[in-house]
């Protein structure tokens, strides 16, 4: 019967453990978003301060290509927010309520993305691209 309870007590700490790494996980992930992000901001702002010095193109062009990569990062940003979201709500505390919010949050998440990628192509997914 102790042995039982050593083998439980192990146990609860290898968990323990391993909650701790998926925390730290979803955080690196979390992270990571943010860097994109920035990394996404600061590559656009240098490429369209560098057309404009360069006047490869018309003003129109270069904010047109700002904006998409602005958006770019951020479409690939909100999918890894989401991934972080998924890693800690199943495997931390997958209770009713933190699933309805990790719920929310996709549908949220889902349309912020699709607002972005209607102001990046300027139709919907299902719609033939619109002529220029």
């Amino acid at each position: 019967m102790d042995f039982e309870i050593i083998n439980l007590f192990q146990f609860s700490d290898i968990t323990e453990g391993a909650f701790e790494w998926i925390e730290i996980a979803s955080i690196f992930v979390e992270a990571v978003a943010v860097i994109i992000i920035l990394f996404g901001l600061i590559y656009s702002s240098v490429r369209f301060i560098l057309f404009t010095f360069q006047k490869k193109m018309t003003s129109r062009e270069r904010f047109r290509q700002y904006k998409h990569g602005l958006a770019k990062a951020l479409l690939l940003s909100l999918e890894i927010l989401v991934a972080a979201d998924v890693i800690r709500t199943v495997a931390l505390a997958p209770s009713l309520s933190n699933i309805l919010r990790l719920g929310l949050l996709v549908v949220i998440r889902t349309f912020l993305s699709w607002s972005l990628v209607v102001e990046m192509e300027g139709h919907w997914p299902w719609q033939p691209k619109p002529e220029e």
